[in-house]
């Protein structure tokens, strides 16, 4: 995949960018190499400062920034603009608490002394997706910052320019030259920058297959990885919900993004006693949906990031349809120009079907419907994936049964799947492994040093 700026709604190339060459590479890990010799010292009132920096900066220039991911990606602009100062949000939560999570733990031993000790690693590598493409970053890069690690950004090779701006964000903030550096390489060149003793660990949030990627030539390497992929997250209504309030939601959670996020809500779970009445409404809300130019504030759906994620969720649609589901609403691709695809809803949907086994990355609801609570735990947990799940009971023994037995890293009861810097997230099974966010996030890439003293 060419390395450019390619505007999802109407397909126009606007700007390429040619790969580094391996001395270019060699080039940014001797500066960052360089950089982690001195910025592991500077102080965490330093850190702290030049973080709440680029927080202001995010905010400040969110409207600018926001415009750059609507050109890269597609989502439309409000959303873009959220998701800047969203970033703005993790920048000032890390400055203003990692000092407290990395300050020594004391413990007790044999010795006369003993504590914990959290120390930064070294570069850390980056391989970040696009359909995020501030925010996925920054929950990144902010806690590893304050932990006095640096920082190599490999981005999606659709948004370059989204790349680039985030590192003249830290810049800008007063961040030491080096400590954090974007990368502009194919996907190709990524295993030579992981095998480089001086990288010393990886992150990567994407496809499975790119998971597996990275974590088998990292493995080989014996370095540390945290891995967010795909998810095909329930979104569970059982008979005590609040109807309106899960299909508001609802709605909200599958179109999120575009319906381009993993935790978005994909597959409709919702009891037989509701599903006519749920079905109707939210088919209702999916009508007043409107597709068009992401640019535009009346726009709720943009195009998807690219043609060839537009081809694979119309055919597996398709697919799907050909099997046996029947479509409520959409369906097909848009005509004309751009990578449009339709609000969807799909029902009756066939067991050896797509729209049963795989994840739908795109406005597509899949809706199933289940006798009891039981079945709706076993519909949950009959994938490999394990991201989030969002039930909606007013029971509280079906509460506490979801949240003991559905297979997820999160658990919302009566609310939408979301992330937010005060709570891990991550998930099980092939969703990845690891955690981001909260303190946990910072304690990913540090050395847990244990110190005994006599």
């Amino acid at each position: 995949m060419a390395i450019a700026t390619i505007n999802p709604a109407n397909g126009e190339t606007l700007k390429t960018f040619a790969p580094l060459t391996a001395e270019e590479i060699q080039t940014k890990l001797a500066r960052g190499q360089s950089a982690f010799v001195r910025y592991r010292k500077t102080k965490m009132s330093d850190r702290a400062a030049w973080l709440h920096t680029a927080a202001d900066l995010l905010d400040k220039n969110a409207e600018e920034y926001g415009k750059i991911m609507t050109l890269e990606m597609g989502k439309p602009l409000k959303s873009a603009i959220a998701e800047a100062k969203k970033c703005a949000l993790v920048c000032r939560y890390y400055a203003d608490n990692a000092a407290d999570f990395l300050k020594d733990i004391p413990s007790k031993s044999d010795g006369s002394s003993a504590f914990v000790r959290y120390q930064p690693l070294g570069i850390i590598l980056a391989v970040m997706p696009w359909n995020f493409p501030f925010w996925q970053v920054f929950r990144f890069a902010a806690p590893a910052l304050m932990a006095g690690n640096v920082g190599l950004l490999k981005h999606a090779s659709n948004v370059p320019q989204c790349a680039i701006a985030i590192e003249e964000i830290i810049s800008q903030a007063g961040f030491p030259d080096g400590a954090f550096q974007t990368l502009l390489i194919g996907a190709s060149q990524v295993e030579s920058v992981i095998a480089d003793d001086r990288v010393q660990a990886a992150t990567l949030t994407g496809s499975e297959p790119a998971g597996a990627s990275l974590a088998s030539i990292a493995g080989k390497h014996i370095k540390k990885t945290v891995l967010e992929l795909g998810g095909s997250d329930p979104f569970i209504v059982l008979d005590s919900a609040n109807i309106d309030e899960a299909v508001a939601m609802g709605t909200t959670a599958r179109m999120l993004n575009n319906g381009q996020s993993c935790i978005a809500a994909k597959r409709f779970i919702v009891s037989e006693a509701i599903a006519d009445e749920f079905e109707k409404k939210l088919l209702a809300k999916f009508q007043t949906l409107k597709v068009g130019d992401p640019m535009s504030e009346d726009t709720d759906i943009g195009p998807l990031a690219t043609s060839a994620i537009r081809d694979e969720i119309a055919t597996q649609v398709q697919k799907s349809v050909e099997m046996g589901a029947k479509v409520l609403i959409g369906g097909k691709p848009l005509a004309g120009k751009g990578n449009f695809y339709p609000p969807t809803i799909l029902t009756e949907i066939p067991v050896e079907s797509p729209a049963n086994t795989e994840e739908f990355f795109g406005p597509v609801a899949l809706f199933f419907r289940v006798k009891n609570i039981d079945e709706a735990i076993a519909l949950a947990n009959a994938t490999p994936l394990g991201l989030g799940a969002s039930v909606w009971t007013n029971d509280e023994q079906e509460r506490d049964r979801a949240i003991e037995e559905i297979e997820a890293g999160a658990i919302f009861i009566n609310g939408l799947v979301k992330s937010d810097p005060r709570l891990p997230f991550g998930g099980i099974k092939r969703s990845g492994y690891g955690r981001e966010l909260s303190i946990q996030g910072i304690h990913e890439f540090v050395n847990i040093k244990t110190v005994w003293i006599k």
